[in-house]
Parts: structure tokens; C-alpha cells; sequence
């Protein structure tokens, strides 16, 4: 008879895109990952597979998590600029964590297509409710009607990796909400 997990796999999900996060996956040892995860190496293979299935699943939860929160800022508020601009907001305040998929992108571009197929069903996900919302703000007259909406998902992704990357880069909170500020008026 197989025995009780002693650990929370989702928590130890949870640890290990915190040091996927921080290191990439070419940057983090199976040792890094154990100590993080609270749980043995035997624990790690035998739940998870490999070190690439582990970066593939915390990938895949950590693009769930974060789209639900930029959709969830992006939905808060009545009109629906506010509600990108809430979004902006988020972006900018976590900015500071690395972005996991930020740094798959940058790690592997396309040449895994595992991550690009996991990449891909969240940004279809935030797409599309950031289109929605442009939309909106469009018929409300907060948004450009000159400006094609997928045009501005578009930007407004490149603005949010962007931003990311001034983060990591070291760029302090002004600069980043400077940023922030001046991609939304981009959309009057």
C-alpha cells in the first residue's frame, strides 16, 4: 500500500516557482528545489517526474495564478479604464518578483514547445479579457477609437514584459510607474 504524501504538493509547487522565479530553470539545482520544497529528492521525482516536468507544472500553475490576478485588476473597477489601469497598477507593484513567464520566454524563446503551448493558453486567456475591456473603454470614449484593440493588447503585453524587465534590471518605482503612466496615455 502506497503511503500518504507528508508534504502539500501544491505547496511545494508554490516554493519551487519561487526558485524558478529567481534562478531560471538552467539556474536551479535539483538541491535548490528540494531545499525550497521541504521535501526530499526521492519526494520530487516520485510527484513530480523530472527536474523540466517540475518547471513545466510550476509554469502552468504560476500562468493560472497570475492571469486570474491580472484578470480579476483588470475586471475590479466600473469603467473599464480603471480597470486597466488597475491592471497596470498590479503589474507595476509585483514587478519587483521576477516574472516566471517573463523568464521562460527570455530562457527559451520558441525553441521548447512545451513552454510555448503552456505561454500560449494563458496569453489567449489575458487576450482576450484585455481586449474586452479595451473595447469597453473604447465605447466609453477612455480609449482611442483609432486604435485597433488587439493592436493595444498587443502593446499593453510588450509594456507589461517590459516593465518586468526594468524591474529586474533595477529600475526603481518611479521609472517603473513612469512607465506604467505613459503606456495607458499611449491609449488616449
Amino acid at each position: 500500500m502506497a503511503r500518504a504524501k507528508a508534504f502539500d504538493p501544491d505547496t511545494a509547487l508554490d516554493a519551487a516557482i519561487d526558485v524558478f522565479r529567481e534562478h531560471g530553470f538552467d539556474g536551479t539545482s535539483a538541491d535548490m528545489l528540494v531545499e525550497a520544497m521541504g521535501i526530499g529528492r526521492q519526494s520530487l521525482y516520485n510527484t513530480f517526474g523530472d527536474k523540466w516536468r517540475l518547471y513545466q507544472a510550476a509554469l502552468q500553475r504560476y500562468n493560472i495564478l497570475e492571469g486570474h490576478a491580472h484578470v480579476a485588476a483588470l475586471r475590479t473597477p466600473t469603467r473599464a479604464v480603471d480597470g486597466l489601469r488597475a491592471m497596470m497598477e498590479r503589474v507595476v507593484d509585483e514587478a519587483r518578483k521576477p516574472c516566471l513567464g517573463v523568464g521562460a520566454i527570455c530562457e527559451f524563446g520558441n525553441s521548447k514547445p512545451e513552454v510555448g503551448k503552456i505561454n500560449a493558453a494563458a496569453d489567449r486567456i489575458l487576450r482576450a479579457a484585455i481586449g474586452a475591456r479595451i473595447r469597453e473603454a473604447q465605447a466609453d470614449g477612455d480609449v482611442s477609437t483609432d486604435l485597433q484593440p488587439d493592436e493595444v493588447v498587443d502593446f499593453l503585453i510588450a509594456a507589461f514584459a517590459g516593465i518586468r524587465v526594468a524591474a529586474r534590471g533595477g529600475a526603481d518605482v518611479i521609472r517603473l510607474e513612469a512607465l506604467g503612466r505613459t503606456a495607458l496615455r499611449a491609449l488616449r
